[in-house]
Protein backbone atom coordinates (compact mmCIF):
# COMPACT_ATOMS: atom_id res chain seq x y z
CA UNK A 1 0.00 0.00 0.00
CA UNK A 2 1.29 3.90 -1.18
CA UNK A 3 1.29 6.24 1.42
CA UNK A 4 1.06 9.87 0.63
CA UNK A 5 2.42 12.76 3.35
CA UNK A 6 3.09 16.35 2.57
CA UNK A 7 6.22 18.00 4.20
CA UNK A 8 7.67 21.67 4.60
CA UNK A 9 10.90 22.44 4.71
CA UNK A 10 12.54 25.67 5.69
CA UNK A 11 11.42 28.26 8.82
CA UNK A 12 11.01 31.15 6.73
CA UNK A 13 7.96 32.48 5.69
CA UNK A 14 7.13 31.18 2.90
CA UNK A 15 8.22 27.63 2.63
CA UNK A 16 7.70 25.00 0.09
CA UNK A 17 5.29 22.06 0.26
CA UNK A 18 6.55 18.97 -0.29
CA UNK A 19 4.81 15.52 -1.37
CA UNK A 20 6.87 12.66 0.15
CA UNK A 21 5.61 9.46 -1.45
CA UNK A 22 6.46 5.93 0.00
CA UNK A 23 5.70 2.07 -0.70
CA UNK A 24 7.72 -0.54 0.93
CA UNK A 25 11.41 -0.34 0.51
CA UNK A 26 12.44 0.30 -2.65
CA UNK A 27 10.09 3.67 -3.21
CA UNK A 28 10.96 6.58 -1.02
CA UNK A 29 10.32 10.03 -3.11
CA UNK A 30 10.32 13.46 -2.22
CA UNK A 31 9.04 16.17 -5.15
CA UNK A 32 7.84 19.70 -4.53
CA UNK A 33 4.27 20.60 -5.17
CA UNK A 34 4.94 23.98 -6.46
CA UNK A 35 2.56 25.00 -3.47
CA UNK A 36 3.93 27.35 -0.86
CA UNK A 37 2.24 28.25 2.38
CA UNK A 38 3.21 30.88 6.05
CA UNK A 39 4.26 28.75 8.79
CA UNK A 40 1.60 30.23 11.09
CA UNK A 41 -0.97 28.56 8.52
CA UNK A 42 0.57 25.19 8.91
CA UNK A 43 -1.07 22.36 11.28
CA UNK A 44 2.65 20.24 11.65
CA UNK A 45 2.27 16.62 13.69
CA UNK A 46 5.99 15.70 13.73
CA UNK A 47 8.84 17.28 12.57
CA UNK A 48 12.48 16.11 11.99
CA UNK A 49 16.02 17.69 11.24
CA UNK A 50 15.20 18.85 7.84
CA UNK A 51 11.82 18.95 7.51
CA UNK A 52 8.59 18.77 9.34
CA UNK A 53 5.32 16.82 8.44
CA UNK A 54 2.19 18.95 7.20
CA UNK A 55 -1.40 17.75 8.74
CA UNK A 56 -3.21 20.28 7.39
CA UNK A 57 -3.52 23.94 6.55
CA UNK A 58 -5.92 25.97 9.27
CA UNK A 59 -9.06 27.61 7.44
CA UNK A 60 -9.17 30.82 7.93
CA UNK A 61 -9.87 32.07 4.63
CA UNK A 62 -10.99 30.69 1.61
CA UNK A 63 -7.64 30.84 -0.08
CA UNK A 64 -6.34 28.29 3.02
CA UNK A 65 -9.41 26.19 2.38
CA UNK A 66 -8.69 26.25 -1.37
CA UNK A 67 -5.12 24.82 -0.87
CA UNK A 68 -6.54 22.48 1.78
CA UNK A 69 -8.79 20.73 -1.14
CA UNK A 70 -5.81 20.96 -3.71
CA UNK A 71 -3.93 19.06 -1.33
CA UNK A 72 -6.16 16.53 -0.73
CA UNK A 73 -7.00 16.54 -4.48
CA UNK A 74 -3.62 16.19 -5.36
CA UNK A 75 -2.96 13.13 -2.66
CA UNK A 76 -5.92 11.01 -3.88
CA UNK A 77 -4.48 11.93 -7.80
CA UNK A 78 -1.23 10.25 -6.87
CA UNK A 79 -3.09 7.35 -5.13
CA UNK A 80 -5.18 6.81 -8.60
CA UNK A 81 -2.05 6.71 -10.90
CA UNK A 82 -0.61 4.32 -8.50
CA UNK A 83 -3.40 1.97 -8.39
CA UNK A 84 -3.30 2.12 -12.41
CA UNK A 85 0.49 1.88 -12.70
CA UNK A 86 2.59 -1.41 -13.13
CA UNK A 87 5.68 -1.68 -10.69
CA UNK A 88 8.11 -0.85 -13.54
CA UNK A 89 6.98 2.35 -14.01
CA UNK A 90 6.81 4.00 -10.78
CA UNK A 91 9.87 5.93 -9.50
CA UNK A 92 10.94 9.63 -8.98
CA UNK A 93 10.44 10.78 -12.23
CA UNK A 94 7.09 8.96 -12.45
CA UNK A 95 5.79 10.70 -9.15
CA UNK A 96 7.57 14.23 -10.71
CA UNK A 97 5.02 13.66 -14.01
CA UNK A 98 2.45 13.02 -11.70
CA UNK A 99 2.35 16.42 -9.83
CA UNK A 100 3.10 17.88 -12.90
CA UNK A 101 -0.04 16.47 -14.80
CA UNK A 102 -2.33 17.66 -11.43
CA UNK A 103 -0.92 20.88 -11.71
CA UNK A 104 -1.38 21.40 -15.19
CA UNK A 105 2.36 22.15 -16.06
CA UNK A 106 2.92 19.17 -18.41
CA UNK A 107 1.17 18.81 -21.39
CA UNK A 108 1.12 14.88 -22.04
CA UNK A 109 -0.13 14.45 -25.75
CA UNK A 110 0.46 10.26 -24.74
CA UNK A 111 -2.90 10.92 -22.27
CA UNK A 112 -5.02 12.09 -24.91
CA UNK A 113 -3.57 9.72 -27.03
CA UNK A 114 -3.01 6.50 -24.70
CA UNK A 115 -4.47 3.59 -25.83
CA UNK A 116 -5.09 2.49 -22.87
CA UNK A 117 -8.87 1.00 -22.50
CA UNK A 118 -8.99 2.79 -19.12
CA UNK A 119 -8.12 5.83 -20.69
CA UNK A 120 -10.35 6.14 -23.19
CA UNK A 121 -13.21 5.80 -20.80
CA UNK A 122 -12.05 8.30 -18.43
CA UNK A 123 -11.64 10.34 -21.74
CA UNK A 124 -15.54 9.84 -22.06
CA UNK A 125 -16.22 11.28 -18.52
CA UNK A 126 -13.79 14.11 -18.50
CA UNK A 127 -15.37 15.14 -21.93
CA UNK A 128 -19.18 14.64 -20.98
CA UNK A 129 -20.01 18.05 -21.17
CA UNK A 130 -18.80 18.46 -24.70
CA UNK A 131 -20.64 15.38 -25.77
CA UNK A 132 -23.95 15.48 -28.05
CA UNK A 133 -26.93 13.85 -25.86
CA UNK A 134 -30.02 12.28 -27.18
CA UNK A 135 -32.10 15.38 -27.07
CA UNK A 136 -29.80 16.38 -29.59
CA UNK A 137 -27.91 19.33 -27.41
CA UNK A 138 -24.34 19.23 -25.32
CA UNK A 139 -23.83 17.82 -21.87
CA UNK A 140 -24.79 13.87 -20.74
CA UNK A 141 -26.92 13.65 -17.96
CA UNK A 142 -25.89 12.40 -14.70
CA UNK A 143 -27.03 9.33 -15.26
CA UNK A 144 -25.24 8.79 -18.06
CA UNK A 145 -22.04 9.78 -16.43
CA UNK A 146 -22.52 7.41 -13.80
CA UNK A 147 -23.03 4.82 -16.69
CA UNK A 148 -19.25 5.57 -17.93
CA UNK A 149 -18.42 5.60 -13.98
CA UNK A 150 -19.38 2.12 -13.72
CA UNK A 151 -18.38 0.91 -16.73
CA UNK A 152 -14.28 2.20 -15.73
CA UNK A 153 -15.03 0.20 -12.24
CA UNK A 154 -15.77 -2.66 -13.89
CA UNK A 155 -12.79 -2.62 -16.45
CA UNK A 156 -10.45 -1.94 -13.79
CA UNK A 157 -11.74 -5.21 -11.41
CA UNK A 158 -11.49 -7.09 -14.86
CA UNK A 159 -8.28 -6.60 -15.98
CA UNK A 160 -6.94 -6.48 -12.66
CA UNK A 161 -3.11 -6.08 -13.53
CA UNK A 162 -3.14 -6.43 -17.14
CA UNK A 163 -3.48 -2.91 -19.05
CA UNK A 164 -5.68 -3.49 -21.76
CA UNK A 165 -6.26 -1.86 -24.90
CA UNK A 166 -8.72 -0.08 -26.68
CA UNK A 167 -7.48 -2.83 -29.65
CA UNK A 168 -8.18 -5.95 -27.15
CA UNK A 169 -11.95 -5.00 -27.55
CA UNK A 170 -12.72 -7.86 -30.45
CA UNK A 171 -15.28 -10.69 -30.43
CA UNK A 172 -13.58 -12.91 -27.63
CA UNK A 173 -13.26 -10.41 -25.28
CA UNK A 174 -16.80 -9.25 -25.40
CA UNK A 175 -17.94 -12.86 -24.84
CA UNK A 176 -15.40 -13.21 -21.86
CA UNK A 177 -16.01 -10.04 -20.49
CA UNK A 178 -19.86 -11.08 -20.33
CA UNK A 179 -19.34 -14.41 -19.17
CA UNK A 180 -17.27 -12.68 -16.34
CA UNK A 181 -20.00 -10.24 -15.14
CA UNK A 182 -22.74 -12.66 -15.40
CA UNK A 183 -21.16 -15.85 -13.86
CA UNK A 184 -18.27 -13.75 -11.37
CA UNK A 185 -19.92 -10.79 -10.47
CA UNK A 186 -23.64 -11.95 -11.18
CA UNK A 187 -25.00 -8.92 -12.64
CA UNK A 188 -28.17 -8.44 -14.39
CA UNK A 189 -28.12 -9.98 -17.92
CA UNK A 190 -30.08 -6.63 -18.95
CA UNK A 191 -27.48 -4.58 -17.07
CA UNK A 192 -24.15 -6.72 -18.54
CA UNK A 193 -25.07 -6.56 -21.66
CA UNK A 194 -25.98 -2.62 -21.38
CA UNK A 195 -22.36 -2.51 -19.90
CA UNK A 196 -20.61 -3.83 -23.74
CA UNK A 197 -23.04 -1.45 -25.16
CA UNK A 198 -21.20 1.39 -23.33
CA UNK A 199 -17.70 -0.37 -24.28
CA UNK A 200 -18.17 -0.29 -27.67
CA UNK A 201 -19.36 3.59 -27.64
CA UNK A 202 -15.93 4.15 -25.91
CA UNK A 203 -14.51 2.40 -28.33
CA UNK A 204 -15.89 3.88 -31.47
CA UNK A 205 -14.76 7.75 -30.23
CA UNK A 206 -11.40 6.17 -29.39
CA UNK A 207 -11.38 5.41 -33.15
CA UNK A 208 -12.63 8.53 -33.57
CA UNK A 209 -9.88 10.54 -31.97
CA UNK A 210 -7.27 8.60 -34.13
CA UNK A 211 -6.97 5.30 -32.00
CA UNK A 212 -7.03 1.52 -33.53
CA UNK A 213 -10.10 -0.74 -32.64
CA UNK A 214 -10.36 -3.85 -33.61
CA UNK A 215 -12.26 -4.58 -36.80
CA UNK A 216 -14.48 -7.53 -35.26
CA UNK A 217 -15.83 -4.11 -32.66
CA UNK A 218 -18.99 -3.99 -34.19
CA UNK A 219 -19.58 -7.57 -34.14
CA UNK A 220 -19.34 -7.42 -30.63
CA UNK A 221 -22.67 -8.61 -29.22
CA UNK A 222 -24.40 -6.14 -26.49
CA UNK A 223 -28.13 -5.54 -26.84
CA UNK A 224 -30.84 -5.58 -24.93
CA UNK A 225 -32.18 -8.87 -22.82
CA UNK A 226 -35.60 -9.75 -23.35
CA UNK A 227 -37.17 -8.77 -19.73
CA UNK A 228 -39.10 -11.97 -18.92
CA UNK A 229 -40.39 -9.99 -15.63
CA UNK A 230 -43.27 -7.60 -17.09
CA UNK A 231 -44.65 -5.88 -13.65
CA UNK A 232 -48.08 -4.14 -13.86
CA UNK A 233 -50.97 -3.77 -11.80
CA UNK A 234 -54.34 -4.61 -13.53
CA UNK A 235 -57.28 -2.52 -13.14
CA UNK A 236 -59.02 -4.85 -10.63
CA UNK A 237 -55.64 -4.41 -8.24
CA UNK A 238 -55.73 -0.56 -8.94
CA UNK A 239 -59.49 -0.73 -8.26
CA UNK A 240 -58.75 -2.51 -4.98
CA UNK A 241 -55.83 -0.32 -4.17
CA UNK A 242 -58.50 2.61 -4.30
CA UNK A 243 -61.26 1.37 -2.36
CA UNK A 244 -58.98 0.35 0.62
CA UNK A 245 -59.39 2.42 3.04
CA UNK A 246 -55.36 3.55 4.57
CA UNK A 247 -55.43 5.63 7.85
CA UNK A 248 -51.43 5.97 7.27
CA UNK A 249 -51.23 10.26 6.35
CA UNK A 250 -47.60 8.98 3.94
CA UNK A 251 -49.43 5.59 2.51
CA UNK A 252 -52.28 8.13 1.31
CA UNK A 253 -49.79 10.40 -0.17
CA UNK A 254 -48.17 7.49 -1.80
CA UNK A 255 -51.51 6.08 -3.03
CA UNK A 256 -52.89 9.37 -4.86
CA UNK A 257 -49.03 9.27 -6.45
CA UNK A 258 -49.54 5.82 -7.69
CA UNK A 259 -53.11 6.04 -9.22
CA UNK A 260 -52.21 9.73 -10.75
CA UNK A 261 -49.29 8.02 -11.98
CA UNK A 262 -50.96 4.29 -13.91
CA UNK A 263 -53.45 7.32 -15.25
CA UNK A 264 -50.50 9.53 -16.66
CA UNK A 265 -48.25 6.74 -18.02
CA UNK A 266 -44.62 9.05 -16.69
CA UNK A 267 -41.78 7.79 -14.88
CA UNK A 268 -41.49 8.08 -11.15
CA UNK A 269 -39.30 11.41 -11.48
CA UNK A 270 -41.36 12.89 -13.83
CA UNK A 271 -44.47 12.05 -12.26
CA UNK A 272 -42.74 13.21 -8.74
CA UNK A 273 -42.08 16.79 -10.25
CA UNK A 274 -45.59 17.20 -11.17
CA UNK A 275 -46.61 20.56 -9.95
CA UNK A 276 -49.47 23.35 -10.76
CA UNK A 277 -47.97 24.45 -13.19
CA UNK A 278 -47.67 21.68 -15.20
CA UNK A 279 -51.61 22.26 -15.43
CA UNK A 280 -52.76 23.87 -18.07
CA UNK A 281 -56.16 24.99 -20.60
CA UNK A 282 -55.56 24.72 -24.33
CA UNK A 283 -58.11 25.52 -26.45
CA UNK A 284 -60.77 24.76 -23.77
CA UNK A 285 -58.99 21.27 -22.84
CA UNK A 286 -57.48 21.01 -19.69
CA UNK A 287 -54.06 19.09 -20.55
CA UNK A 288 -50.32 18.20 -18.21
CA UNK A 289 -47.74 19.66 -20.09
CA UNK A 290 -44.35 18.07 -19.20
CA UNK A 291 -40.59 17.36 -20.62
CA UNK A 292 -39.70 14.19 -20.16
CA UNK A 293 -36.10 14.09 -18.12
CA UNK A 294 -34.62 11.09 -20.10
CA UNK A 295 -36.04 11.98 -23.56
CA UNK A 296 -36.40 15.70 -23.35
CA UNK A 297 -39.65 15.43 -25.29
CA UNK A 298 -42.76 17.40 -24.40
CA UNK A 299 -45.82 15.30 -23.79
CA UNK A 300 -49.24 16.94 -23.31
CA UNK A 301 -51.96 14.50 -21.75
CA UNK A 302 -55.57 15.13 -21.12
CA UNK A 303 -57.38 15.61 -17.62
CA UNK A 304 -59.92 13.20 -18.06
CA UNK A 305 -62.57 13.02 -14.94
CA UNK A 306 -60.43 9.89 -13.50
CA UNK A 307 -57.51 12.11 -13.01
CA UNK A 308 -60.08 15.13 -11.67
CA UNK A 309 -61.06 12.52 -9.29
CA UNK A 310 -57.88 11.42 -7.72
CA UNK A 311 -56.75 14.91 -7.76
CA UNK A 312 -60.06 16.52 -6.24
CA UNK A 313 -58.46 17.44 -3.06
CA UNK A 314 -55.24 18.73 -4.43
CA UNK A 315 -52.08 17.02 -5.51
CA UNK A 316 -50.43 14.86 -3.34
CA UNK A 317 -47.51 16.32 -1.52
CA UNK A 318 -43.68 15.89 -2.84
CA UNK A 319 -41.77 13.17 -2.03
CA UNK A 320 -38.36 11.72 -3.03
CA UNK A 321 -38.36 8.93 -5.54
CA UNK A 322 -36.66 6.85 -3.09
CA UNK A 323 -38.88 7.03 -0.61
CA UNK A 324 -42.17 6.60 -3.03
CA UNK A 325 -40.44 3.50 -3.68
CA UNK A 326 -40.09 2.17 -0.25
CA UNK A 327 -43.75 3.53 0.67
CA UNK A 328 -45.17 1.42 -2.81
CA UNK A 329 -43.96 -1.44 -1.19
CA UNK A 330 -45.65 -0.75 1.88
CA UNK A 331 -48.89 0.51 0.38
CA UNK A 332 -49.61 -2.93 -2.08
CA UNK A 333 -48.08 -4.84 1.29
CA UNK A 334 -50.92 -3.54 3.53
CA UNK A 335 -53.62 -3.39 0.51
CA UNK A 336 -52.55 -7.48 0.17
CA UNK A 337 -51.15 -7.21 -3.65
CA UNK A 338 -49.11 -10.55 -2.49
CA UNK A 339 -49.60 -12.94 -5.36
CA UNK A 340 -46.48 -14.73 -5.29
CA UNK A 341 -44.79 -14.43 -8.97
CA UNK A 342 -41.78 -14.80 -10.33
CA UNK A 343 -39.55 -11.28 -11.04
CA UNK A 344 -36.36 -9.49 -10.05
CA UNK A 345 -35.46 -7.73 -7.06
CA UNK A 346 -32.15 -5.53 -5.65
CA UNK A 347 -30.44 -7.65 -2.82
CA UNK A 348 -27.03 -7.08 -1.24
CA UNK A 349 -24.91 -10.16 -2.12
CA UNK A 350 -21.58 -11.29 -0.67
CA UNK A 351 -18.35 -11.48 -3.00
CA UNK A 352 -20.07 -15.31 -3.90
CA UNK A 353 -23.24 -13.37 -5.10
CA UNK A 354 -25.31 -15.14 -2.06
CA UNK A 355 -27.97 -12.91 -0.59
CA UNK A 356 -26.55 -11.74 2.58
CA UNK A 357 -29.33 -12.14 5.09
CA UNK A 358 -30.51 -10.10 7.54
CA UNK A 359 -31.14 -9.91 11.36
CA UNK A 360 -33.79 -9.69 13.52
CA UNK A 361 -33.81 -5.97 13.24
CA UNK A 362 -33.86 -5.83 9.88
CA UNK A 363 -29.74 -4.75 9.39
CA UNK A 364 -26.86 -7.01 7.64
CA UNK A 365 -24.42 -9.06 8.77
CA UNK A 366 -22.16 -7.41 6.40
CA UNK A 367 -21.24 -4.83 3.36
CA UNK A 368 -21.87 -6.36 0.18
CA UNK A 369 -22.79 -5.23 -3.62
CA UNK A 370 -26.13 -4.43 -4.55
CA UNK A 371 -27.77 -7.28 -7.19
CA UNK A 372 -30.72 -7.97 -9.22
CA UNK A 373 -32.08 -11.43 -8.00
CA UNK A 374 -34.29 -13.58 -9.78
CA UNK A 375 -36.96 -15.60 -7.63
CA UNK A 376 -40.36 -16.12 -6.50
CA UNK A 377 -41.75 -13.19 -4.47
CA UNK A 378 -45.19 -11.61 -2.98
CA UNK A 379 -45.96 -9.12 -5.86
CA UNK A 380 -45.75 -6.07 -3.15
CA UNK A 381 -41.61 -7.07 -2.51
CA UNK A 382 -41.39 -5.74 -6.67
CA UNK A 383 -42.42 -2.60 -6.37
CA UNK A 384 -41.40 0.25 -7.79
CA UNK A 385 -42.14 3.54 -9.24
CA UNK A 386 -42.02 2.12 -12.91
CA UNK A 387 -44.96 0.05 -12.28
CA UNK A 388 -47.24 3.45 -12.90
CA UNK A 389 -46.06 3.84 -16.43
CA UNK A 390 -45.78 -0.19 -17.43
CA UNK A 391 -49.45 -0.07 -15.98
CA UNK A 392 -51.07 2.91 -18.06
CA UNK A 393 -49.24 1.26 -21.18
CA UNK A 394 -50.45 -2.47 -20.19
CA UNK A 395 -53.89 -1.58 -19.24
CA UNK A 396 -54.71 0.47 -22.02
CA UNK A 397 -53.24 -1.17 -24.72
CA UNK A 398 -56.32 -2.56 -27.21
CA UNK A 399 -58.32 0.20 -25.64
CA UNK A 400 -56.66 3.20 -26.60
CA UNK A 401 -55.23 3.09 -30.37
CA UNK A 402 -51.57 2.18 -29.73
CA UNK A 403 -49.96 5.40 -31.57
CA UNK A 404 -51.65 7.93 -28.93
CA UNK A 405 -50.71 5.69 -25.96
CA UNK A 406 -47.28 5.92 -27.54
CA UNK A 407 -47.64 9.65 -27.40
CA UNK A 408 -47.97 10.22 -23.89
CA UNK A 409 -45.20 7.01 -22.63
CA UNK A 410 -43.23 8.33 -25.36
CA UNK A 411 -42.01 5.07 -27.26
CA UNK A 412 -40.09 5.92 -30.41
CA UNK A 413 -41.56 3.31 -32.37
CA UNK A 414 -44.46 0.30 -32.21
CA UNK A 415 -42.06 -2.39 -31.66
CA UNK A 416 -40.42 -0.62 -28.59
CA UNK A 417 -43.50 -0.13 -27.05
CA UNK A 418 -45.25 -3.61 -27.67
CA UNK A 419 -41.79 -4.89 -26.00
CA UNK A 420 -42.29 -3.07 -23.02
CA UNK A 421 -45.58 -4.24 -22.14
CA UNK A 422 -44.67 -7.68 -23.34
CA UNK A 423 -47.11 -8.36 -25.82
CA UNK A 424 -46.88 -12.40 -27.51
CA UNK A 425 -47.92 -13.80 -30.86
CA UNK A 426 -51.08 -14.84 -28.65
CA UNK A 427 -51.58 -11.58 -27.48
CA UNK A 428 -52.04 -10.34 -31.41
CA UNK A 429 -54.38 -13.88 -32.31
CA UNK A 430 -56.15 -13.08 -29.42
CA UNK A 431 -56.52 -9.24 -30.60
CA UNK A 432 -57.70 -10.15 -34.05
CA UNK A 433 -59.82 -12.35 -33.19
CA UNK A 434 -61.46 -9.84 -30.85
CA UNK A 435 -61.31 -7.71 -33.37
CA UNK A 436 -63.35 -9.79 -36.48
CA UNK A 437 -66.05 -10.57 -33.33
CA UNK A 438 -66.74 -7.42 -33.11
CA UNK A 439 -67.19 -6.92 -36.99
CA UNK A 440 -69.62 -10.03 -37.00
CA UNK A 441 -71.35 -8.83 -34.00
CA UNK A 442 -71.95 -5.86 -35.63
CA UNK A 443 -72.93 -7.32 -38.84
CA UNK A 444 -75.87 -9.38 -37.14
CA UNK A 445 -77.66 -6.17 -35.79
Amino acid sequence: MATVKFIIRGKEDPVTIYLRFIHGRKHDYIKSTGKIVNLSNCILSGSGKKSSVLDGVKRNSSEMKNLNRKLRDLKNHIIDRYDEASPGEISSEWLLKQIEIFNGTLVVEETAKSDLLVDAIQNVIDTAGLRENSRGGLGLSKNRIDNYKNLLKIIQKYQGKKRLKVQDVNIKFGKDLLEWMLNKRNYAESYAKKKIDDLKTVCANAEINGLTVSHQLKKVKGGKAKNNYILYLSPEELQRIEQTTITSKSLMNTKKWLLLGCNLGQRGQDLLNLTKTNFVTRNGLEVIELKQQKTGRQVTIPVLPVTKEILKEGLPYGISLQKFNKLLKDLCKEVGIDEVIPGMKIEMVDKNGKVIPRDKNGKRKEKGEKRKIKGTFPKWQLMSSHVCRRSFATNTYGVLPTPLIMQITAHSTEKMFLGYIGKSSMDYAQQIADFYAKQAQKNNL
